[in-house]
């Protein structure tokens, strides 16, 4: 008899890699989660708290430290380890040094015999995604960056607030770069299947005279209000980053905008962005390409351009 139980680790166990230790955790996602930080006193802390809660549960997960060697039957490794960005800095500001970073945790995993699925969250997600694919030789659906999953959450919470509906009735994406150059095609984007620009044609009194690149500005803008606040972000994007484990690990077949390698949808090839991707057991199994305005297009192609540029620049590290 056999059996076939889903593991996930998590490698760096800061405040965005144990908040999604924890989710995964309280919502039974997998069967195990073992955790890898070069501070392993850290990791092993965040093991001994995250068992503390298991009695409670619904499920009692498997929770333990491990290293590099460890991974080899991993389903899914999540990257979270990182240079955060300084005050002043952007997310492409942080790159030389989270290069070094993910080379030093890249090599070791593929030597233990890992053959699953890469999800990063470490900034700048787009550009680590692609890094990580070429250091891995993985294929591209074995490889995902978390991209703008969670730049469309909050996308549809500020356009449900302000038509005073539930943001899960709203369907919209934020694409291309976790960053400023992200775009949003609202030719696209409805309410309950209807489309927005109806919505605001037909409710003046309601939307008012709205600004959407204005609301776009602000949706790229979020994670530093949060940052500026409380000094990092992490619930958010560790809950995001359980949903794109919880598509996969459940083959739910899910549409989720995440950065995947492009190769020839939207036009783009050899480039990470943010996308509408159908992800299931095979990770990044289809993208989803959605017909465009040709103004809408083009603001797509500038920031896959700011992505190419410095994906370029990763390499001369």
């Amino acid at each position: 008899m056999t059996t076939n139980k889903s593991k996930v680790v998590i490698v760096g166990c800061g405040l965005v890699g144990s908040s999604t230790a924890f989710s995964l955790l309280t919502q039974g996602v997998c069967d195990e989660i073992m955790m890898v930080d070069i501070n392993q006193e850290k990791a092993l802390g965040e093991v001994l708290d995250l068992k503390d809660c298991v009695e409670y549960l619904n499920r009692n997960t498997k929770v333990y430290q491990g290293n590099y060697e460890d991974c080899g039957d991993a389903d899914i490794i999540v990257i979270t380890a990182g240079a955060p960005p300084r005050q002043g800095q952007s997310r492409l500001d942080t790159l030389e040094a989270s290069a070094k970073i993910t080379r030093s945790i890249v090599k070791p995993i593929m030597e233990s015999g890992f053959d699953g699925i890469f999800l990063i969250i470490s900034n700048p997600v787009d550009i680590i995604a692609h890094y990580v694919q070429i250091l891995s030789g993985l294929p591209k659906n074995q490889v995902i960056g978390t991209g703008t999953a969670l730049d469309s959450a909050r996308l549809k919470n500020f356009i449900a607030e302000l038509i005073h509906v539930d943001p899960r009735s709203v369907y919209a994406f934020s694409m291309g770069e976790h960053g400023d150059s992200q775009m949003v095609p609202w030719s696209a984007v409805t309410v309950a299947g209807k489309p927005f620009y109806d919505i605001i044609r037909d409710n003046p009194e309601l939307v008012g005279d709205v600004d959407l690149d204005s609301l776009v500005m602000k949706t790229a803008q979020e994670g530093w209000e949060i940052l500026n606040r409380k000094g990092t972000t992490y619930y958010g994007v560790a809950t995001t980053a359980v949903g794109v484990i919880k598509a996969i690990l459940h083959n739910e077949n899910r549409i989720i905008p995440v950065s995947t390698l492009l190769e020839g949808e939207y036009g783009e090839k050899d480039v990470y962005c943010g996308v509408p991707v159908v992800l299931n057991r095979t990770g990044a199994s289809d993208v989803l390409e959605i017909h465009m305005t040709g103004q809408e297009l083009t603001r797509f192609k500038e920031s896959a351009k700011v992505i190419r540029e410095y994906t370029h620049k990763i390499m001369e590290f």
